[in-house]
């Protein structure tokens, strides 16, 4: 596998951790980077660039990095150009993070109604704007952008909006292979990422959609020519993955060399150790136990998912709120279990929205920018 170049910034193997709200916080990306022997890109969970310039006290811990983090990439949401372009102008003055992402890919309503994320891109001389402002304003720092293929199948701008990032001097593109309608639902358009990488040649282009294991991971790069692979849901219980990929794309996996390799394959022990460790690094990272322990019960179906645990020790360990209490209720569990078969499918939200939430006429006119301001943007991060 070639180099992936992100300015300055060589990615081996050409791994990036998607960013996820309420997921990919400091714990969770220490995790990965164990597992990985801290190689691949890590991104924070999405800062939003109001909440940033107005230093939201939430905000500024969001962009806390553990000292070994290196690089330090910070995903940022706006739909303000000069708010934006305050953003990395801070990030890049106060030494905040080496890379920047932004983010034209999430689908939310509450985001998306307001002509962020995911829609935004229709808007293309906006699009333009916001660039231009974010990389006029990163000095040395490199600026990437993920995006969606469109906000529906009637209005496409993944092609539109990959020239126009190309031509503001973005040094990469992530694309998720599904429109904003699709949410996470259907099966991702791995020949759009196809597509967009003819169309940019000049500049990376990462896919992202429907990655469940190394295999799918190597994949994607052989059938699309994608310089990289984009991870989020594929990880979320499943740290390990990120050891899977470095030994996929490093050669030592059967995709490389007709040899054999141990992929991760964790007995329920083992899963229970991480689980154990992943609500200890979010309670030291809070700065309070029971509240980390609360914050970890989201993970708690995705680590479990295929093991035989009955439901009411399921319901019992998703309202835990101590770390005792939390590795009581583990040890009760039959932790010789092996790695069941087909667990390794999809998780977290699998749901497809057959419409998108937009501001009034947004649809007009693909150029129009008016009724677009700063109070578009969320005043607080993380989703």
């Amino acid at each position: 596998m070639t180099l992936l170049q992100i300015g300055p910034h060589a990615v081996q193997p050409p791994v990036v951790l998607a960013p996820m709200a309420g997921i990919t916080n400091a714990p969770f990306r220490t995790l990965c980077r164990e597992f990985s022997g801290g190689k691949g890109l890590f991104v924070s969970e999405m800062i939003t660039t109001r909440a940033l310039v107005e230093r939201n006290e939430k905000t500024m811990q969001l962009i806390h990095f553990d000292e070994t983090e290196k690089p330090r990439s910070i995903q940022l949401y706006g739909v303000d150009p000069d708010t934006v372009g305050k953003a990395v102008r801070m990030i890049a003055d106060e030494d905040l993070a080496d890379h920047i992402d932004l983010n034209f890919g999430c689908p939310v309503p509450k985001v998306t109604r307001k002509g962020g994320g995911s829609a935004l891109p229709y808007k293309r001389n906006l699009l333009r704007s916001i660039l231009r402002d974010a990389v006029a304003n990163a000095g040395a720092l490199p600026v990437t952008m993920k995006m969606r293929k469109g906000i529906d199948d009637d209005h496409i701008t993944y092609l539109d909006a990959g020239r126009i990032a190309a031509e503001e001097g973005v040094t990469a593109i992530a694309l998720h292979g599904r429109t904003a309608a699709q949410h996470y639902g259907g099966t991702a358009d791995w020949d759009a990422i196809a597509r967009l990488k003819e169309h940019v040649p000049e500049i990376p282009v990462l896919g992202n959609g429907d990655i469940w294991s190394a295999d799918d991971a190597v994949r994607m790069m052989r059938e699309t020519g994608c310089d990289g692979v984009v991870v989020g849901r594929g990880c979320l219980g499943r740290p390990w993955l990120f050891g899977d990929l470095v030994a996929a794309f490093e050669g030592t996996g059967p995709q490389a060399g007709g040899r054999d390799v141990a992929f991760a394959a964790p007995t329920l022990k083992e899963v229970a150790a991480v689980m154990l460790r992943h609500a200890t690094l979010l309670g030291e990272w809070i700065g309070d136990e029971a509240r980390g322990v609360i914050d970890f019960r989201k993970h708690v179906a995705w680590y479990t998912k295929g093991f035989s645990i009955g439901s009411e020790m399921r319901r019992n360990l998703a309202v835990t709120s101590s770390l005792d209490e939390l590795d009581a209720l583990l040890s009760e569990l039959d932790l010789d279990q092996p790695w069941p078969v087909g667990a390794d499918g999809p998780r977290g939200r699998t749901s497809g929205r057959n419409r998108v939430v937009l501001p009034d006429g947004w649809l007009d006119d693909p150029y129009d920018c008016t009724g677009v301001d700063a109070d578009a943007e969320l005043d607080t991060s993380g989703g």
